[in-house]
């Protein structure tokens, strides 16, 4: 029942619902101590109900602790839709590293070891913006020189065309280029 009911025995008058209205037998102590009974009710279905939610939220919950010298990923857009190094959506970076953790801050915060061409970031971030990293033997860690503006943004180039190819529609005809990057690996 709603808290409203559970307080004064009675259906909220909304437009969407019009109870009859009639005389209260209850007046006095009496209407109050049912009150307080029903308030202490409420508060105890409500704690019941909040520690049901906060025991499905704690299975997903994880704390990570990182130590110095422990190499991680850092969250690249706090924000979705934010264009940070280049590409906006679905194809932006979610993570770029891996770094090294150079000093604990606080117990949250860390101060991290950036590259000299994102020396315009700020080098300490929250705990909560950092993934760990799981080192492997055979991972080269190399680190491209990218030009970054000072919006954290690079300007892309081609570099040769790899293919050249023609699509044809109904009625109009598409001309398709395969093209290498400058900062890509990939096509």
């Amino acid at each position: 029942m709603a808290p409203y009911e559970a307080l004064y025995r009675r259906k909220f008058r909304s437009p969407v619902y019009w109870d009859e209205v009639g005389e209260r037998a209850e007046l006095g102590p009496d209407i109050v101590r049912q009150t307080a009974e029903l308030v202490v009710r409420i508060r105890g279905r409500m704690k019941i109900a909040q520690s049901r939610q906060k025991s499905y939220s704690d299975q997903r919950r994880m704390d990570l602790e990182f130590l110095v010298g422990d190499h991680i990923f850092v969250k690249v857009a706090p924000m979705k839709c934010v264009m940070r190094f280049g590409k906006k959506g679905k194809l932006s970076l979610r993570f770029k590293g891996p770094f090294e953790i150079l000093e604990k801050v606080g117990t949250l915060v860390y101060r991290i070891a950036l590259p000299p061409n994102l020396a315009e970031v700020h080098n300490v971030f929250h705990f909560s913006m950092l993934r760990n990293y799981m080192s492997n033997p055979s991972h080269v860690l190399n680190y491209d020189p990218l030009q970054l503006t000072l919006n954290l943004s690079f300007k892309e180039r081609p570099t040769k065309i790899l293919d050249r190819q023609e699509r044809r529609l109904r009625n109009k005809v598409v001309q398709m280029v395969k093209v290498k990057w400058l900062n890509h690996s990939e096509e």
